[in-house]
């Protein structure tokens, strides 16, 4: 089955338009996590590597920002519909080394697509403006230029979509990059690279290099003058680390970081709406996502009815290799994830939480845990203040609107919440109150190719999507003259 599924995925590096061994010879294993098993040997690349890619890119951007904007676009939109030709390809190649269930995968490979089709429109609009300075008559003409070359670095949870929503908005502002994708999840990215050189992506203008040495290729390219733009998906811990180091070069961050999502039920939900939705900001790509609901604050006149509601859906949902017909619930991305999860749902458990649902792990190979939801969550466990990134919702009761606002908004993190009720003047001002970037109002999913992704404090700095995030990739220039 790997045989044919992985026969024409390339495991070399992408620089310059080929494909290269790595500068040493060096290579690392790729694991199904629904087996265990090795399916592909990927080339480890080397800080020498980094400098190799980073001169591809430095030579392929004068070009490749001097191209008309609609000829930018057209290469992107030609890169969307190769992608969704070869659609079903894409989505197996990721449930074989991410782990989730085809539909999820189909579900990832549409959406990372569409910001190739959404950015091959905005790159047609990079707008400036002309105006006449009040004092001294000078006109001031504004425009926005591409910011230069971009590291791009990427996680394993949307191997595909990650990372499309960042080169995206880099081609069309003109940018090129280098990305780094992750090291659980390196195969998606590479056979992308298919579709790009299909579409027409001059060589050097994108460059793929895996790598097991992360720390140190990534900070090479940080520390070359020629880099200006960083743009990192993942958790807030490495996410400081990488602030640090671009730092030294004054180089543009833009951070997609950490989450701890509240999902709010008020006394007058509509209960099986919000059940979907729950099901939606919790079982997508199997909780394992920044934006998972994490913590489930309901209002105690309806909590045993969501309780009960919520834990006969999940329950019900069929767990196994992710390839297989049928199967909702694949197994997580590695052993320490699974081992993360295991720990937090043990500690909830000790400290008074009732399982209503899974909660157990399945004997046998893979990184399986099954869909689990607790009750009576006390705000002492682990799982209220860190992310899940698994299959487990965790349950608590609130009683007042104040108390459950002030109860979301107690973390460090402010990526997104979501709140069920038919007031919409009170989810109106709810929404207005909670310390979130996003909001999901009656709604189990934000994540749109066409709306600005991102969060505040500790979950990140800038924005990915919509119309802002082909401004991380430009830097604004300022003209003054007379005419």
């Amino acid at each position: 089955m790997y045989d044919n599924l992985l026969a024409n995925v390339p495991t070399d590096l992408w620089i310059d338009g080929k494909w290269k061994k790595a500068s040493d010879g060096a290579r690392f294993d790729v694991i199904d996590p629904a087996t265990e098993k090795v399916i592909a040997s990927v080339a480890s690349a080397t800080v020498d590597d980094a400098k190799a890619a980073i001169d591809a890119a430095d030579a392929a951007f004068p070009a490749w920002a001097a191209k008309k904007p609609r000829e930018r676009g057209e290469i992107l939109r030609k890169a969307f519909e190769i992608i969704m030709r070869d659609a079903e390809r894409y989505a197996k190649i990721i449930t074989l080394e991410n782990g989730k269930s085809l539909s999820d995968s189909r579900g990832e490979v549409a959406y990372a697509a569409e910001f190739f089709r959404w950015y091959a429109e905005e790159a047609v609009r990079n707008v400036g403006q002309i105006s006449v300075a009040p004092a001294s008559g000078a006109r001031i003409v504004a425009q926005q230029k591409p910011a230069g070359i971009a590291v791009l670095v990427t996680p394993w949870n949307f191997p595909a979509a990650m990372a499309t929503r960042k080169i995206g908005p880099a081609l069309a502002a003109g940018c090129p990059v280098v990305l780094k994708p992750a090291s659980d999840t390196p195969l998606t990215m590479l056979a992308l690279m298919q579709a790009l050189e299909e579409a027409g992506v001059p060589p050097g203008v994108v460059n793929v290099i895996p790598s097991r040495s992360s720390g140190k290729v990534v900070s090479a390219m940080l520390h070359d003058m020629r880099v200006r733009v960083v743009s990192f998906t993942g958790s807030t811990e490495v996410g400081r680390k990488l602030l640090h180091e671009a730092a030294d070069n004054i180089v543009k961050p833009a951070m997609e970081l950490g989450g701890n999502a509240p999902f709010i039920v008020f006394e007058d939900a509509d209960i099986d709406a919000a059940i979907e939705g729950a099901m939606v900001a919790k079982m997508r790509n199997m909780g394992e996502a920044c934006t998972a609901a994490n913590r489930f604050y309901v209002h105690e006149k309806v909590e045993a009815e969501f309780s009960k509601k919520l834990s006969a859906k999940m329950g019900a949902l069929k767990m196994g290799n992710g390839l297989d017909d049928g199967v909702a619930v694949g197994p997580l991305v590695n052993a320490e994830g699974r081992d993360k999860v295991i720990e937090l749902v043990d500690d909830a458990v000790s400290k008074g939480a009732k399982i209503l649902t899974g909660g157990k792990k399945p004997d046998g190979v893979g990184f399986f845990y099954p869909a689990t939801v607790l009750t009576n969550v006390p705000d002492s466990a682990s799982m209220n203040k860190e992310e899940i990134f698994g299959p487990v919702a965790s349950i608590q009761t609130f009683k007042a609107e104040d108390e459950v606002i002030k109860r979301a908004n107690d973390t460090e993190y402010g990526l997104v919440a979501y709140l069920y009720t038919k007031d919409m003047s009170r989810g109106m001002r709810v929404s207005e109150k909670l310390d979130f970037g996003m909001i999901g109002l009656n709604r189990g999913l934000v994540s749109d190719p066409a709306a600005p992704f991102g969060g505040t404090k500790q979950s990140g700095l800038g924005r990915e999507g919509g119309q802002e995030g082909m401004k991380e990739f430009l830097e604004m220039q300022y003209v003054s003259t007379n005419w």
